[in-house]
């Protein structure tokens, strides 16, 4: 099923309707052949009640409208100094695209107005170097946008601040997309960019935990590429903001927005806030989720079958690993009292989500469950596996006499014969 069909957006209805997504799009995508795209994107969020603010940036326009005019700007991107010629290309590039996108909106009917509603005032003089007209904002009409977004309105906000002598301030698209996210409590900030996401060291990120971003950008800073730098600082000041989720997407990914937002794997990078990842122990709903997450692997006789019925009986031996509320892993922790020993079984990740360390903090998770029972020796059963349990989780390579009484009958009529591995817990 693909991600965008009506079926995998309806799960996820409850939980954005009436929600804001702050979309901020590169000004290369405004100009490029899949934004049409973007914008019926865009149409399938309103029509599920979702409220959309658009904010958009200009570089690609200023840099142009530059070597068309044989002139070379202070800045391109809004972070450096912006001189006054600077600020006649920035006003030029940043009403042409605001107008597209008014455009492309207006074809899909969905109703946009620009405003004056972010309030910014001059960077000032840093390092003795004074910035002239580039702005930070001060603050954003709340009032306004949250009028706007209650008549269905998308506000299209441009990279400009206005202060209430009138004057206008260039100020950096990534930046302006932070302030309205905070200030209208948003649910998602979105950035649309040329790029599939984060990249470290050459590799994409899927998905980051702010405070392990905030690592990197502390003291490996140049292992980010430095058109993405502004992203990823941005990112991080958003979560801290409040903004429970961040996502760096490719806007020239035909549906590239819907997948991301309806699916657990998305396209691009995902920078999140605590709570989005979290083991719980398993629940009579989640059952049919447990068999359909793991129908391939107990077809590929990785994993041994279970019935509904095997379940219900041993349901509080169960746990999930959530992400965004949706399960891409569980595992299994099965306590034989009398001999003071537990079996950690069904350790599944979904392929999806391979590779970033799941397997390992399932693990870890009921290595401590078991720890915290006072359960001196942890055992596991496994066909295909069982260099994972060796090399990630520390088991050594036991015998079928290693096992409980009533678990070594159920191992013989199996017929799997599957490694047994067993590691001391104290």
């Amino acid at each position: 099923m693909k991600p965008t069909d009506l079926r995998g957006i309806l799960q996820y209805i409850p939980r954005f309707r009436e929600k804001t997504f702050v979309l901020a799009i590169d000004g290369a995508i405004v100009t490029g052949e899949n934004f049409a795209n973007i914008v019926l994107d865009i149409a399938v969020l309103r029509s599920l009640n979702i409220r959309v603010v658009i904010v958009h940036g200009a570089s690609a326009q200023i840099k142009a409208l530059a070597e068309e005019q044989k002139v070379t700007p202070s800045n391109i991107d809004g972070a450096g100094i912006t001189d006054a010629e600077t600020l006649k290309l920035a006003l030029t590039a940043a009403n042409r695209l605001t107008h597209e996108i008014l455009e492309g909106l207006s074809s899909n009917d969905l109703r946009a107005v620009t405003t004056n509603g972010i309030v910014a005032h001059p960077l000032g003089i840093i390092h003795g170097v004074d910035h002239l007209f580039t702005g930070k904002v001060e603050r954003v009409d709340v009032e306004l946008f949250q009028s706007l977004l209650t008549q269905g309105i998308v506000p299209v906000v441009p990279p400009l601040g206005f202060d209430g002598d009138g004057k206008t301030y260039r100020v950096n698209s990534d930046h302006v997309a932070v302030a309205l996210a905070e200030s209208l409590k948003a649910a998602k900030l979105i950035y649309i960019t040329t790029a599939d996401g984060l990249f470290q060291q050459g590799q994409l990120i899927r998905e980051v935990l702010v405070g392990d971003l905030d690592h990197v950008l502390a003291t490996r800073r140049s292992e980010f590429m430095p058109e993405m730098l502004s992203k990823a600082i941005h990112a991080s000041a958003a979560c801290h903001a409040g903004i429970p989720r961040v996502h760096i997407i490719n806007g020239q990914v035909d549906e590239g927005l819907l997948a991301e937002v309806f699916s657990n794997e998305g396209i691009g990078t995902l920078i999140y806030a605590n709570e989005y990842q979290q083991i719980r122990r398993a629940m009579k709903k989640d059952i049919r989720n447990l068999m359909l997450l793991t129908k391939n692997s107990v077809a590929n006789e990785e994993l041994m079958k279970r019935t509904r019925t095997m379940f219900e009986k041993q349901l509080g031996d169960y746990y999930i690993f959530e992400i965004d509320k949706n399960p891409v892993a569980c595992v299994a922790l099965h306590v034989y009292p009398e001999q003071n020993k537990g079996e950690m079984g069904y350790l599944y990740v979904n392929p999806s989500h391979e590779n970033q360390g799941i397997g390992r903090k399932l693990i870890q998770f009921v290595e401590s469950k078991a720890r915290e029972m006072g359960l001196s020796e942890l055992i596991a059963l496994s066909t295909q596996a069982f260099t994972y349990f060796m090399s990630k989780g520390g088991f050594i390579e036991g015998t079928p006499d290693d096992l409980p009484a009533s678990r070594r009958e159920k191992y013989d009529q199996s017929g799997r014969k599957s490694k047994v591995l067993i590691k001391k817990l104290r």
